[in-house]
């Protein structure tokens, strides 16, 4: 090859790498770190699906949900974990750990009640539509309620033969958060029943005998225990995602306003407005207080309402960095914002635009945070308003009369306590339009589900009289999924309720608007939060149509050059 030829091939290779090393650069910058974080199994569902849904921006969160004290100790102690999710804050009086010694703050993540789950049967077939009052429900925890025909839960059921079946509480045998506002909610509204006080580990409270309560670990071992077949009579302590996840009911329990509520992302949206948020700057900014929650006189008010935390560093210390810092600001801002649309379908209810504001502000404490990138009106929250109240709790409908305390035995479930519209029905129903679309006036809805097996499954029953229309219809008919509540229309007297299913994965409850089978969909995040290999991809292409639009002009000056 002649020297001047070779000249202007080398000039040419040395511009494209030149131009491909610019293109490069970005791809280094924008590469994400993985980080750790426990705690919450109360809030682990959400997060696992929100973990689930960065996987593809190239974000990787890891986390156990191994409770909530164990999380708040891990991250103090500092050990591998870049943040921990919890129910409670430091320093509760024998309840959680002490703050710690490094700088750290509290972050709204999700919002959701506290629900009873059960497995009870009542003349052979599945009861869907349990009542208990808070004064019950601590005296079936402490033990002094032990048989399910008992005179207080027949008082609360009216016209319900209910079996002289041993009620068996399941409780939490880890330091839990689900425990703590558990028995907080207890402690402060019937104390008189309830002797133990706010405690995060039920094992050391006085009433606790293991011959009368069964204790498992997390959320999950509590709900995997009353889901047994073998297990009927049980009744435990979850967040409401997990029984909807194992296709149980809930206990429908009794608010101030004396009517029996679910905790649905409606009811609890409501039960919230009542929260004393603490907003004066320190360590316990955004903590919350939930004693007008408990009180609250609105109807639709599910009292055993509340939200969870994440912990997150605000200095590089304990091994945290600021490559971390990048990757937990992303992961929390999805949290917030986007993360938010599918609380409903998993049995949460998404956060008001208040914390989620407060929430943006303190994601940019988080050293290595990409403040630009935090924007409000870039969040698709479904709590946002233009006027800033809550859509859910605004347009949330009334309960029906059938669930008001003072009902008679043989109510028929279709008269509404406001409105034109019942929100509640003869079994596990509400008819907020949650990831719904009704399209009729019933007031009552009739719906298929799946048993946990995914097999035939077995009718289920609600309260009503004999021939009254009911929601809640066979568990049966299911395609397998272990958290399969059946897909389809449930008819009412009046029309029909269609199902938006979020992702083409879930199975959602015609008569409820919930979905069940926790299938993550791929997260949708703004520019900023692409995946490193797609930007690098979009700067390559970039790059190589600069050295095409250039590599000629320096071929030809080269060859000027070599000929002068």
């Amino acid at each position: 090859m002649p020297s001047r030829l070779r000249g202007l091939v080398v000039t040419a290779v040395l511009a494209t790498v030149a131009c491909l090393g610019l293109t490069s650069a970005p791809a280094m910058a924008d590469a994400y770190t993985p980080i750790t974080g426990e705690g919450s199994s109360w809030a682990a569902n959400a997060i696992d699906d929100w973990r689930a849904s960065v996987v593809n921006a190239g974000i990787k969160v890891n986390f156990a949900a191994a409770g909530s004290v164990a999380g708040l100790t891990g991250f103090a102690q500092g050990n591998s974990d870049d943040f921990a999710a919890s129910d409670i804050p430091y320093g509760v009086k024998d309840t959680s750990p002490d703050p710690p010694g490094r700088a750290f703050a509290y972050i709204p993540d999700v919002a959701g009640g506290t629900a009873l789950m059960y497995n009870l049967t009542v003349a052979g077939k599945r009861f869907t539509n349990l009542k208990l009052s808070g004064p019950t429900i601590a005296g079936i925890f402490a033990g002094s309620i032990t048989r399910w025909n008992d005179p207080k839960i027949a008082a609360e059921n009216p016209g319900v033969a209910l079996p002289p079946l041993k009620v068996t509480p399941v409780v939490r045998s880890d330091g839990s958060g689900s425990t703590a506002q558990f028995s907080l909610w207890m402690a402060k509204q019937f104390g008189s029943v309830w002797k133990c006080g706010q405690i995060s580990f039920f094992t050391q409270c006085g009433s606790y005998k293991a011959t009368t309560h069964q204790a498992k670990s997390g959320d999950n071992g509590v709900a995997g225990f009353v889901a047994q077949a073998g297990n009927a009579g049980s009744i435990g302590y979850v967040e409401y995602s997990y029984a909807l996840q194992s296709g149980f009911p809930v206990a429908k329990v009794l608010n101030k306003a004396g009517f029996y509520t679910l905790p649905t992302a409606s009811n609890v949206a409501v039960a919230l407005l009542k929260a004393k948020i603490t907003m004066t700057p320190g360590p316990t900014y955004l903590t919350q207080n939930l004693d007008g929650v408990y009180v609250d006189p609105d109807p639709r008010n599910y009292p055993i309402s509340s939200y969870s935390y994440f912990v997150v560093p605000t200095q590089l210390q304990n091994g945290f960095t600021n490559p971390k810092g990048k990757t937990l600001s992303a992961f929390v801002r999805y949290a917030l914002c986007d993360g938010q649309q599918k609380a409903p379908t998993l049995g949460y209810s998404p956060l008001p635009i208040n914390l989620v504001q407060a929430g943006l502000n303190q994601v940019k404490r988080i050293p290595g945070a990409e403040t630009a990138a935090i924007d409000i009106k870039k969040c698709n929250n479904p709590t946002f308003s233009a006027d800033g109240t809550n859509t859910l709790a605004k347009n949330a409908l009334y309960p029906d009369l059938c669930d008001k305390s003072t009902a008679k035995a043989g109510c028929v479930y279709g008269t509404p306590s406001n409105g034109s519209k019942s929100a509640s029905t003869g079994g596990q129903g509400d008819q907020n339009s949650v990831g719904a679309k009704p399209t009729g006036t019933g007031s009552t809805t009739t719906s298929t589900g799946s048993a946990t097996t995914g097999g035939a499954g077995t009718p289920v029953v609600g309260g009503a009289a004999p021939g009254a229309t009911t929601a809640g219809a066979a568990s049966g008919a299911g395609a397998g999924a272990a958290a399969g509540a059946g897909a389809g229309a449930g008819t009412g007297s009046g029309g029909q309720v269609s199902i938006l299913n979020p992702d083409g994965k879930t199975s959602c409850d015609p008569d409820t608007g919930q979905c069940t089978q926790l299938a993550a969909s791929p997260a949708e995040l703004p520019l900023d939060h692409v995946s490193a290999v797609s930007r690098w991809a979009v700067w390559l292409m970039i790059g190589l149509l600069l050295c095409l639009i250039l590599a000629p002009p320096a071929l030809v000056l080269s060859s000027r050059k070599a000929k002068s």
